[in-house]
């Protein structure tokens, strides 16, 4: 780290009315009801988790939430103005960022020019709408160069910042993703398994970098399969399963909720021992004969 920009305050923002506000989502692919019912709020200066087995609608919601697909049914508000009906560039300008579970990055293009993609981008928004501050920045304003570097820089690019980003590890091709997008600047960000491809260390750090975007005022929705990272950040969790809510609560609420076990260690593999895991390390006796359903314990 060489640089000396701006920190963002330590101190977490009290949180008002949700930066983002979701009621009553349902999507439907032809006879499929892929999310049903789906209500959210994801409030500025925290950081929330929208958890569930693979297949259990986490992408779908986030399409629909950034209006590339249209929902059956459903409303999405960003700062108390419903956005239900524009498309997804204006929902862009007005606020709403997102990265991807199928990582999308311009593999030809450097770090750096990567990340001035997104603030360029943002410029020409500027003429209509003014943009979020920097929360990198803690609210100062920044020259373009200074902002790119200041983002490059918080995100452990400095070495790699002018290396072409398709020769770069996925771990670190996210890092380029999720770069440009906060040159956007956006006040509610989307992050769709953004951790994927991150060693332990790595994870730990890029905790710490959405916990200071979270403390100077942007609002965070985070779906991981990284399920300690989630644990350590996350101040709030919504569960989905099949589509549905099953559980909304703190982390140590979500993993003690045996029907969210239930959802995980029913369905097996990866995800079922890392919330075991996780719920053994909270102190969750998941023997314990009396919970009920099919994917119980015995």
């Amino acid at each position: 780290m060489s640089a000396s920009f701006p920190t963002a305050a330590a101190s977490p923002v009290a949180a008002a009315a949700p930066a983002l506000r979701v009621r009553d989502l349902s999507v439907r692919f032809g006879g499929h009801l892929a999310v049903s019912s789906v209500d959210l709020d994801v409030p500025a200066g925290r950081i929330s988790g929208l958890i569930g087995p693979n297949g259990a609608g986490k992408t779908t919601t986030f399409n629909a939430i950034c209006g590339v697909i249209t929902p059956t049914s459903g409303q999405v508000e960003l700062g108390g103005d419903d956005v239900s009906k524009l498309s997804t560039h204006q929902r862009a300008r007005r606020g709403i960022g997102r990265t991807f579970q199928r990582l999308e990055v311009f593999s030809s293009l450097s770090v750096r020019d990567n990340v001035r993609v997104g603030l360029e981008i943002r410029q020409s928004w500027s003429r209509r709408r003014a943009a979020a501050p920097q929360f990198l920045a803690g609210g100062a304003e920044l020259s373009a160069d200074d902002e790119v570097a200041l983002i490059i820089d918080r995100l452990g690019l400095v070495e790699v910042a002018e290396v072409p980003v398709g020769s770069l590890p996925t771990g670190q091709a996210r890092k380029v993703e999720l770069g440009r997008a906060l040159a956007a600047r956006p006040s509610v960000l989307l992050l769709d398994e953004p951790a994927s491809g991150l060693d332990e260390q790595e994870s730990v750090e890029f905790g710490a970098l959405l916990g200071t975007l979270a403390a100077s005022g942007l609002a965070i929705l985070l779906v991981e399969h990284d399920i300690a990272l989630v644990m350590r950040v996350c101040s709030e969790l919504s569960v989905l399963n099949f589509g549905q809510l099953i559980a909304h609560g703190t982390p140590e609420q979500v993993q003690s909720n045996a029907a969210v076990l239930d959802a995980y260690l029913g369905g097996g593999g990866n995800d079922a021992t890392a919330v075991e895991r996780a719920a053994v390390d909270a102190g969750v006796n998941v023997s314990d004969t009396s919970w009920s359903g099919p994917g119980a314990p015995s």
